[in-house]
């Protein structure tokens, strides 16, 4: 190699080597700025709790203590700001009294034919918009279409809405009972779980306040109180009742759980203290007096705007809708609504927000006649 050859090989090393430097400080600038965006980001979050937690409104500061409580993975900013006795104090206040009444079947009429504007598929969709929340009814025609599909056997993932409503050939569906929602694998179920009569999963014991919410023979909604069930009862109770479908979810008004299950037994409501709950996205389930189900999914968790709906919202959701019965489901980023094709109610989580977290369970709605 001549020395001309030299001398620009070694310009051309040296600029490669500058064009290099210069990619890596512009990639370190923007690493800066976006640690910088999500710091600023977070440290705001952190002021506005603390002036809400910490400000002259006892009643947002409720809701928001209430809110983060049902939350899976905020439980912990309640703690910054206040003491576990504060903590114990708002709960036992923004609560709801217990409801041991059973449900009376004979209030529901499921053989005659209920009204409504129903589409082809025998199914409504209204919008529901309230104070802090934007929800979709789902009204259903013929209660026995309404079935739990699940993803069984369990595996450590479960399976998005979409999913698992076009594996069990259903035209909709919504997010179902309670399961291990950690880090969003989604693929166990807890409590207990039925699909067409075939008991999938039956460990009653070890969770306060456990209720199993699903339907019998009859296309009835079933809401029923299962804590401290062993699995031989509540294989009985499925036989004998003739459960067909069911989910479980918890009933337990503390500050490890701030769940709750029953909203409206044999026509009436359970009475609440305040709004009953925090404001958070919520999948409800209920019945008419005439067999038709009702499917009620909301919004929250600042989508669009909205923290949620509250158990007083629910409550009054339902019986505006003329709910016999009715029982609050998993919720959350858990909340999703499915229907023809498409998603109406989606997660809150940002990057989950064109489809629904995995799921072991739903109730999904089959098709055929209206």
């Amino acid at each position: 190699m001549n020395e001309d050859n030299r001398v620009v090989t070694g310009r051309s090393g040296r600029a490669e080597r500058r064009k290099k430097s210069s990619a890596g400080r512009n990639i370190a600038r923007l690493l800066l700025v976006l640690v910088t965006i999500i710091v600023a980001m977070f440290l705001s979050v952190v002021v506005a709790l603390a002036a809400i937690m910490k400000g002259p409104s006892p009643a947002a500061r409720d809701v928001m203590v209430t809110t983060v409580l049902e939350s899976g993975n905020l439980k912990f900013l309640a703690g910054l700001f206040l003491s576990s006795e504060e903590i114990e104090e708002i709960v036992s206040r923004t609560s709801m009294s217990k409801m041991d009444e059973q449900v009376d079947t004979e209030l529901v009429d499921t053989q005659g034919m209920a009204e409504g504007n129903f589409d082809e598929n025998g199914i409504e969709i209204i919008e529901v918009n309230g104070r802090s929340y934007y929800g979709t009814m789902m009204i259903v025609k013929d209660p026995s279409k309404v079935k739990v599909a699940t993803t069984y056997p369990w595996s450590e993932y479960g399976k998005e809405l979409e999913e698992i409503v076009k594996d069990s050939g259903a035209l909709a569906g919504v997010n179902g009972g309670l399961y291990a929602a950690d880090k969003n694998k989604g693929g166990s179920p807890y409590g207990v779980c039925v699909s067409d009569g075939e008991i999938q999963l039956n460990k009653p014991w070890g969770w306060a306040g456990l209720y199993m919410i699903g339907f019998d023979n009859d296309n009835k909604l079933r809401i029923e109180n299962i804590e401290g069930w062993s699995a031989k009862q509540f294989e009985d109770f499925v036989k004998d009742e003739g459960i067909r479908d069911a989910v479980a979810f918890q009933d337990e008004l503390s500050d490890a759980n701030n769940h709750f299950v029953p909203l409206v037994i044999n026509g009436e409501a359970r009475e609440l203290h305040g709004a009953g709950s925090g404001a958070n996205p919520r999948t409800a389930i209920g019945q008419r007096a005439d067999g038709a189900v009702l499917l009620f999914v909301t919004d929250g968790r600042g989508s669009a705007g909205h923290l949620g709906a509250t158990a007083s919202d629910l409550i009054s959701v339902m019986q505006k809708y003329e709910a016999i019965n009715a029982a609050n489901l998993d919720g959350g980023s858990s909340s999703s609504m499915y229907y023809n094709g498409e998603y109406l109610m989606t997660s809150v989580t940002l990057y989950y927000a064109n489809g629904s977290w995995r799921l072991p369970t739903a109730f999904v709605v089959t098709g055929g006649g209206n």
